[in-house]
């Protein structure tokens, strides 16, 4: 395996686990009263808003 595939393998395998982190905190704010689900929400959306904007542009 060249190096190329082993670090797309990590990135793939860590996009995993943070997309089911993501799940398992939204999944919580959804149990939350609405006043808190708003606030949580909204920190949420701060946080992938700032992830995205710091993260490297795609090749496509």
């Amino acid at each position: 395996m060249s190096d190329h595939e082993k670090s797309t393998d990590s990135a793939s395998a860590q996009r995993g686990g943070d997309e089911g982190a993501l799940l398992s905190r939204v999944r919580l704010i959804e149990d939350q009263p609405l006043e808190s689900r708003a606030a949580a929400f909204a920190h949420v959306h701060d946080e992938l808003q700032t992830m995205l904007e710091g993260a490297e542009p795609r090749d496509r």
